[in-house]
């Protein structure tokens, strides 16, 4: 009988190239290979959004307080702030509405409705001209814009008191209408140059050539080029002047018994306020709040993706 034949614990002799494959296993484990820009790019996007939610929340969650907070009673809003409330009627928005509110919205919207378009009337006509042509002091009046625009206008209060008083304007619509087209003139005229210095001149020289004058030429060619960029200017106008309060106190006041009041919205709450004494009616200055406030958030939601072409118009072309 044949003995068996006994197996060798010794492994055969490796081949060429496989006795380092282990070694290389163990160097990938020792050096793990340096993250690439795929994995540092998920890394920044999980940080940005994970920021925007943040910011979202901080932004959202006061606006959805608030107008919650308008159908409720003083006691629900004492004994649960944060609860939902249990009657969702409008009523509050019409005792609101009757309590002064309703004429300083419409004071508002008399206001802004010359004040806006005259602001981008004038400051497009401005930006066009230093934008588009040379001429000996261009520079400095464009820089005198910019320092415009960086300028408080809290240390321009008492002249500028002064001076609409010796204009007959105070407690009046064109005073304040025309001290907004001022105070928005600096940054419109800094927006507008930087955008009409994107558009292409050879669509102007084209308009030239074919005889429409210098002011057609801005009317009905570069100014319908530059639709992006007013519409992108005209909303932060629009939300300035809405939200603008220091001027109106300022330039609004009655200055005998038979003036009239008009105060415009930031300052009628402030008077809705003060009319309450020692009577607390919280929803109703709650519901002043949201009247106030959803014009200026419809405006903006509805033109939103014309703002953002407007902002990066100038960069990608």
């Amino acid at each position: 009988m044949t003995a068996p034949i006994q197996k060798s614990d010794a492994s055969p002799a490796a081949g060429p190239g496989e006795g380092s494959v282990p070694r290389q296993r163990a160097a990938r484990t020792a050096h793990p290979p340096a993250p690439g820009p795929a994995r540092e790019g998920v890394v920044l996007n999980v940080f940005s959004h994970g920021f925007l939610a943040v910011w979202a929340l901080l932004i959202v969650l006061p606006l959805l307080w608030l107008v919650l907070s308008s159908f409720k009673t003083d006691s629900q809003i004492a004994g649960s702030a944060f609860g939902w409330p249990s009657n969702w009627s409008l009523d509050v928005f019409g005792r609101a509405w009757n309590k002064g509110i309703g004429d300083y919205f419409v004071n508002t919207v008399i206001v802004l409705v010359f004040s806006v378009p005259l602001t981008m009337l004038f400051g497009s006509m401005a930006a066009y001209v230093l934008a588009r042509y040379q001429f000996w002091g261009n520079r400095v009046i464009y820089y005198f814009f910019v320092a415009g625009a960086m300028f408080p206008v809290f240390l321009a209060l008492v002249p500028l008191f002064f001076m609409v008083k010796m204009l007959g304007m105070l407690n009046s619509y064109q005073g304040l209408i025309l001290v907004y087209v001022a105070y928005s003139m600096p940054f419109t005229v800094f927006f507008m140059h930087s955008f009409f210095r994107t558009l292409p001149t050879a669509v102007f020289e084209a308009a030239i050539l074919d005889g429409a004058s210098h002011t057609r030429a801005f009317f009905q060619v570069m100014l319908p080029m530059a639709k992006p960029g007013l519409l992108s200017v005209g909303i932060f106008n629009t939300l300035g002047q809405w939200n603008q309060f220091v001027l109106p106190t300022v330039l609004m006041q009655p200055q005998s018994g038979d003036d009239p009041e008009r105060y415009v919205l930031t300052q009628g709450l402030i008077q809705l306020q003060q009319q309450q004494g020692y009577e607390t009616d919280l929803p109703v200055l709650f519901a002043g709040v949201t009247i106030a406030m959803i014009p200026m958030l419809v405006v903006y939601l509805s033109f939103q993706r014309q703002v953002q072409a407007g902002l990066t118009s100038a960069t990608l072309k």
